[in-house]
């Protein structure tokens, strides 16, 4: 027996190398998780409340000051001088000196039993008032759009963190043997600042990475067979490259090798569960007209309809992003008195749809759904569109309203509050790590457990932050 053997020679040899120790350490030293398909459906660390998510995301940032967060005395003191203190070492992205309060221009109403305040600029989501958790004390550092989404969806403002769907699919795999974990879907045309950093899968296996998919030509890019290729070759090339991955796999035990076999298959059962999922002339006309979608479009009614049919077979997160909210008052369509009323046609009846549809169809105890920007905007008129005709706000960090409904979450409150102008906190802060932390708690994972190694650290979607806001849930 030849027992001069070098300690390299020893970890390439030993079981699947150095890579299949580490990802038995990624599974938990399971051996047979090691050939198991890395999104199978895995046991939280609790007894969960919710099993899937759909991120609403209002990307721009929407007047929550014209929406949802009621201030008389702004309104009483529209037009005054901005109080110092309130300014006072502050930076904001686009006004300096001192601003002018801006009271909303928007009628406000009590709605449902909980008497929650809701803005004439939406018309149908008082009539469903009372399923919605209103978060009025949400708070951000980051005053830039890309910065905050980042922190909002990765839990840090620089780029490279995995995205909140890639942690949840990365803790609890997904309930789909044929479409992906996690699916963003992007409307009116533009991309989140960040891109599709925020759907990224950063250090985590790329099969956690959330997949774009498109509601109006190919689903999903690259999906379809090449011209020349039938579904047969393609089952052959892939059996071919899969027995070439499987070698490379046992010689250096690679997890990310493991990945791209995962990968091939999902892709190839994708070609037929993509287009069958993504086809919403499926659904009823009484349902296609409930969410003001039109089949062949691109919308953000078509997103939230798809993402529904995407939770019903078992895609663990869906993130919709929506471009457009980013009221600085620049233009007639971008001011906070006529324009936001028109872009809330576009959002208002489908997200509406959306909880009555998941509710009817017994799925909204089982459905997180959150709605939110990135961050607020202020209590004063933006500075350089002060002069005009046009009433627009600035971004605004320090206070901000989001709602959640559905999925664990308490239905028909309101928690928090800004200051009587809005502009601080003025009651039970909430972080947008707080809100991650929330929702994995939802999800029944301790959002200091879901961890990942990474260049002698261990990450988390939290970083070192985060505490469940308790007082939401149901």
């Amino acid at each position: 027996m030849n027992i001069d053997i070098t300690r390299r020679h020893f970890l390439q040899g030993c079981q699947v190398g150095l890579g299949g120790i580490a990802l038995a350490s990624i599974m938990n030293g399971s051996t047979s998780a090691q050939q198991a398909d890395p999104m199978r459906p895995r046991q939280p660390h609790f007894p969960a409340k919710a099993k899937n998510v759909i991120y609403l995301h209002m990307a721009g940032s929407p007047p929550h000051l014209d929406l949802f967060d009621y201030k008389p005395e702004l309104v009483r003191r529209n037009g005054e001088p901005c109080p110092e203190s309130f300014l006072r070492g502050r930076r904001f992205a686009f006004t300096s000196g001192t601003p002018r309060l801006l009271g909303s221009p928007q009628r406000f109403a009590r709605h449902g039993q909980s008497g929650a305040w809701i803005s004439e600029a939406v018309t149908h989501l008082p009539t469903v008032a009372d399923e919605l958790c209103f978060i009025k004390s949400m708070h951000t550092e980051q005053f830039n759009h890309a910065p905050a989404e980042l922190l909002l969806f990765t839990g840090s403002p620089q780029f490279g963190r995995p995205g909140m769907g890639s942690w949840v699919t990365y803790g609890l795999g997904s309930e789909s043997a044929d479409l992906p974990g996690y699916i963003a879907l992007v409307s009116s045309g533009t991309f989140p600042s960040a891109g599709n950093s925020c759907w990224n899968n950063g250090f985590l296996p790329s099969i956690y990475q959330g997949v774009q998919c498109r509601s109006q030509g190919d689903p999903v890019l690259y999906v379809s067979n090449p011209n020349g290729m039938d579904a047969s070759m393609r089952r052959l090339s892939l059996d071919a490259l899969r027995d070439l991955n499987e070698i490379q796999a046992g010689e250096l035990g690679n997890p990310e090798t493991r990945t791209r076999i995962a990968q091939y298959e999902m892709a190839f059962r994708m070609q037929t569960a993509v287009p069958e999922v993504m086809d919403i002339t499926r659904e009823s006309q009484n349902t296609i007209n409930m969410y003001g979608a039109q089949p062949g479009a691109s919308s953000f009614a078509n997103n939230c309809l798809l993402a529904r049919r995407l939770v019903e077979r078992g895609v663990r997160f869906v993130q919709l992003h929506d471009w457009g909210w980013d009221f600085h008052g620049t233009g007639s369509g971008r001011d906070i008195k006529f324009g936001l009323p028109m872009k809330c046609r576009t959002m208002d009846k489908a997200v509406t749809a959306l909880i009555r549809d998941l509710k009817n169809r017994g799925m909204l105890d089982e459905t997180i759904v959150i709605w939110s920007g990135e961050f607020g905007r202020s209590p004063f008129r933006e500075g350089r569109t002060a002069g005009g005709a046009n009433l627009g706000r600035d971004h605004h960090p320090f206070s901000f309203t989001i709602f959640a409904a559905g999925g664990g979450f308490k239905p028909g409150i309101t928690y928090g509050a800004s200051d009587e102008l809005g502009f601080d906190v003025g009651e039970n802060p909430v972080h947008p790590h707080d809100l991650q932390a929330t929702i994995l708690h939802l999800l029944g994972m301790d959002h200091t457990r879901l961890t990942h190694r990474y260049q002698g650290r261990d990450y988390r979607l939290t970083d070192v932050h985060g505490n469940v806001v308790r007082d939401v849930l149901a």
